[in-house]
């Protein structure tokens, strides 16, 4: 029999990078690696990671509050509370909140591959590197994913 995930609002894995707080609400271990889910509070005024592109997984964000700019490519795009985007294998892509109030966002990776990049980033972290564009991109190299930089 297959056990059932119940995540509470206090529940989950929280990591802290910065400016965002990443709550792990499913890591893949019930969905058997298929889908991956988290929750991303970032504080207002506040960039999230340099424009990337994933080859191996599809990622959607669910504005819950707050309005988030996602940039693809050279387009950038204001989601308001409400709001999905779904970005594709090979789709440039980065957000940011511009407002003054927290954005919220339900944030969704299938397969699951991306949950552990927030793991690790966080222990490149603890270990003494500095988070700068260098260091996040080595990092979400280990997870298929590559700076889109003929964009920056």
């Amino acid at each position: 029999m297959n056990d059932v995930s119940v995540v509470g609002p206090d529940g989950g894995e929280v990591i802290e990078l910065g400016p965002a707080r990443i709550r792990i609400l499913e890591d893949g271990g019930t969905t058997a690696h298929r889908l991956g889910i988290g929750e991303i509070t970032l504080a207002p005024h506040s960039a999230g990671p340099p424009q990337h592109r994933h080859a191996e997984h599809d990622e959607g964000f669910y504005v819950v509050s707050g309005t988030a700019r996602f940039t693809v490519g050279q387009t950038e795009y204001d989601a308001p509370r409400g709001t999905l985007v779904m970005v594709p294998p090979g789709a440039p892509h980065t957000f940011a909140n511009p407002g003054d109030e927290p954005l919220v966002m339900v944030n969704t990776f299938t397969p699951d591959l991306y949950v552990r990049y927030f793991k690790d980033l966080r222990d490149t972290l603890a270990e003494g590197q500095e988070m700068s564009e260098e260091t996040t991109a080595e990092v979400m190299s280990r997870y298929a994913t590559t700076p889109a930089t003929d964009f920056a």
